[in-house]
């Protein structure tokens, strides 16, 4: 049974911005509304009165003129944060490397929402780590690290450079163009998309859409391993760490995790859901070819007991019989 942490308030965070040369010259409740797109222009007024924001150690005020290199300060109170689970399965642990079983629902970094509900806050006892980050609904293998130098040399491996093999399993919606055992592969670019709640995100490319600023190359190749009633289940190994890839580019061939809540199909993004949300499967298997201590790791995790949408919908319908 997996443990949960509860919902509990943070001691609220300080946010920091130094202005930039071309934003001189505003007010500071417009760089405000510019800056944290998350919250729209009568919500930072109100932080603004209720004197949350400083310019230079300083209250500000909305219609305030912003000069290049002040400081400018959100002082976000504490805030509830949602419940995440607490536990999970070690793979590794020699004293230094500790690679974990990291559950679905936990962050790994603060971000989102999230300050002291992670994987960070929770392994600062034990001295360890995150070397890279998995979304919070992606589970499996997280790798972690005490020492600062294990950490780097990990990460230089991880890179798409470093020979690092990383492979993922997945729940899609069909994918036609494949049969059991086929692969494919995605080299489509994951780029800037707007967003309504966020201002911008990553997403898949679209025709009928305009391109942002940026966007990344991006490498996965996928195999399908079982076509079932619900959806098809594939390995996804990802030669490229971009963000929310494997989400981006299974929408990017009209086949999104199902689930998602965000990534849909024909290459569409939900205008009320974020990156953070929940609902999909996605599930990190194995790592290949991690040196560490004179040795070439292979790292496995099985995938938690609800992985497969059939099986958790015919133990909801049992479960509702027997009630």
């Amino acid at each position: 049974m997996q443990s949960w942490r509860e919902a509990a308030l943070n001691q609220g965070w300080t946010y920091r911005h130094r202005v930039q040369l071309a934003e001189a010259g505003q007010a500071a409740l417009e760089l405000l509304v510019q800056r944290w797109q998350h919250s729209d222009r009568a919500t930072w007024a109100q932080r603004l009165q209720a004197g949350e924001c400083q310019l230079n150690g300083a209250p500000v005020q909305a219609e305030q003129v912003l000069q290049r290199d002040d400081e400018l300060l959100w002082q976000r109170p504490p805030w509830l944060e949602p419940a995440i689970p607490d536990q999970w399965e070690t793979i590794v642990d020699d004293g230094d490397l500790l690679v974990i079983n990291k559950p679905s629902g936990l962050p790994v970094m603060p971000g989102g929402g999230f300050l002291q509900h992670t994987l960070t806050a929770l392994l600062e006892p034990t001295g360890a780590k995150p070397v890279h980050r998995l979304g919070r609904f992606t589970s499996g293998l997280q790798v972690c690290a005490r020492r600062p130098e294990t950490r780097a040399q990990l990460s230089r491996q991880m890179q798409p450079q470093g020979g690092c093999r990383k492979l993922y399993q997945a729940w899609a919606q069909r994918v036609p163009a494949l049969d059991v055992g086929q692969c494919l592969a995605i080299t489509t670019a994951v780029v800037e998309r707007q967003h309504p709640l966020l201002g911008w995100i990553w997403g898949p490319r679209a025709d009928d859409l305009e391109l942002l600023r940026r966007q990344l190359s991006a490498h996965s190749e996928i195999r399908l391993l079982e076509r079932a009633a619900i959806g098809d289940r594939l390995d996804v190994v990802i030669h490229t760490g971009r963000p929310h890839q494997i989400r981006i580019h299974l929408a990017q061939i009209g086949s999104p995790l199902l689930g998602d809540p965000l990534y849909l199909a024909e290459q569409r993004i939900a205008e009320h859901a974020t990156p953070g949300d929940g609902g999909y499967r996605l599930h990190a298997q194995q790592l290949g070819g991690l040196e560490h201590n004179g040795q070439t790791l292979k790292l496995m995790a099985s995938p938690p007991q609800d992985f497969n949408p059939a099986q958790t919908q015919s133990d909801g319908k049992n479960r509702k019989g027997l009630g």
